[in-house]
């Protein structure tokens, strides 16, 4: 096994993606049962995800989740990719997570991003704007204040103050300077995007400011990775994704994911087609040699310490193989 990633975290992503026919509870279980194996397999942490009102991810409460898959399992970190600041208020944010850190001492991850929502419709539910995301630093700054106890109102953020969750940030567009000021670790993606992430990753390095939360730079780089016997396989992996993708941006929303003998048989417009096979391209796909040579290479290229994988796909036993199969390229 190559030195690179032998030195290197990995980690996964789970959204909790609906699969047509299938049912949110069922994805919500899958999420957890997953868990249970990655942690079987060696992996450092497993997060899961914040959307509203999409139909495709049943993952609309990432501490409650985090809950569920903290208490199934034994050893791995447990945490949020991410929370999506903006939409709470971050006393409350703290408190959740002192909640899971007191329950789960030594385990749980604080992963933090700005979104605001996918639609006007759901930003009006949660009661916010688009502009609400500009105000993510202040929010950041003020839900780390709650742990160390230094609110200026005289109120006492229980049971969170005085414990130590590992705050990330999700460094989308502004994020990796907000991560560097706040002197946090930063998870960037993604993989498709190598030059557009290499910026992001120069620019949070440069700018890093050390913290009562990291001395110096922590980068985590996120996107899918699918490992298979052959690889076509692998690539039947990336289909369903890659449709929904393609969906969203034609239709507006986020569908659940398909099997991949459906997407096979669509008759796609051109403009369908265009985003489909978008969706397909850049990611780290192929068999073990061929994945471990294109991770080995992006590591070398970002020297980041940890790689967040999110793969997606309708297949849940040929998703776990490919994670089974990454271990084994990830462990010798």
């Amino acid at each position: 096994m190559s030195s690179v990633i032998a030195s290197t975290r990995f980690s996964v992503l789970d959204r909790s993606r609906t699969r047509e026919g299938g049912t949110n509870a069922q994805a919500l279980r899958d999420t957890v049962r997953l868990a249970r194996e990655l942690e079987g397999l060696g992996y450092h942490r497993f997060w899961v995800s914040e959307h509203h009102g999409v139909p495709g991810v049943a993952g609309s409460a990432p501490t409650v989740l985090a809950a569920a898959v903290a208490s199934a399992t034994d050893r791995i970190r447990v945490g949020t990719g991410g929370v999506m600041l903006p939409n709470h208020q971050p006393l409350v944010v703290a408190e959740q997570f002192g909640v899971l850190e007191s329950l789960f001492p030594g385990r749980i991850d604080m992963g933090l991003g700005r979104s605001v929502g996918f639609t006007d419709g759901v930003r009006k539910a949660l009661g916010r704007g688009k502009d609400d995301a500009d105000d993510f630093a202040v929010q950041l700054e003020e839900l780390l204040g709650w742990f160390r106890g230094t609110s200026p109102t005289g109120v006492h953020a229980r049971p969170a103050e005085g414990l130590t969750v590992p705050p990330f940030v999700l460094a989308m567009g502004e994020g990796a300077a907000i991560a560097a000021r706040a002197g946090l670790p930063m998870v960037i993606g993604d993989l498709r995007s190598r030059e557009r992430m290499q910026c992001g990753i120069d620019h949070y390095r440069a700018h890093f400011r050390p913290s009562p939360w990291a001395r110096e730079p922590y980068v985590v780089i996120s996107g899918t990775v699918a490992v298979a016997a052959t690889p076509e396989e692998a690539r039947r992996l990336l289909i369903p994704e890659a449709w929904a993708m393609a969906y969203s941006r034609t239709h507006g929303t986020f569908p659940p994911l398909p099997p991949v003998e459906r997407v096979e048989g669509l008759a796609m417009t051109d403009r369908e087609r265009g985003f489909y096979e978008a969706g397909l391209a850049g990611h780290i796909a192929g068999t073990e040699e061929e994945v471990a040579h294109e991770l080995e290479t992006v590591l070398k290229e970002t020297a980041a310490q940890e790689v967040l994988v999110t793969t997606s796909t309708y297949d849940r036993e040929a998703l776990l193989d490919s994670y089974r199969r990454l271990a084994t390229i990830t462990s010798g």
